[in-house]
């Protein structure tokens, strides 16, 4: 029997891991001080409006930044739709992310999707699993 295509074995304990990993994301979506920390130091990622940071330290100024403006109003959830193991130690991670869009009126940014396709790269290192890759595409 040809295993070429098969996924690799991976134990529920990871998925377990990963499906925390997700929820401590949305529950630090507004610290500047651990959301970063579940991230690699090399990560990508590609927010809703397009915008790509490299680097984890690019990825806290940009936070900072936004946190310091009305985007402090706008929260998102994650639903997680699928999770797959390129390898043990790679998961793809496919997420829902829902917008809650509660800034005030008038206030003069652009208006954002409710919600957008979400995909995790994590690798784990050491036994700890982090995000190497975060893209979100916006659903119209």
């Amino acid at each position: 029997m040809d295993t070429s295509n098969l996924a690799p074995a991976t134990d529920d304990a990871d998925e377990k891991r990963i499906r925390e990993l997700v929820a401590r994301t949305q529950e630090a979506q507004a610290d500047p001080d651990v959301l970063p920390a579940l991230h690699t130091s090399d990560l990508v990622l590609i927010n809703l409006g397009g915008r790509r940071l490299f680097g984890r330290e690019t990825f806290v100024s940009a936070m900072t930044e936004a946190l310091s403006s009305p985007l402090k109003d706008i929260r998102t959830t994650l639903e997680i739709d699928d999770i797959r193991f390129a390898t043990p130690d790679v998961a793809i991670v496919s997420l829902t992310k829902t917008v809650h869009d509660e800034r005030a009126e008038g206030d003069d940014l652009p208006e954002l999707p409710l919600t957008g396709a979400m995909t995790y790269v994590m690798t784990r290192t050491d036994g700890d699993w982090r995000i190497s890759l975060a893209q979100t595409t916006p659903i119209r």
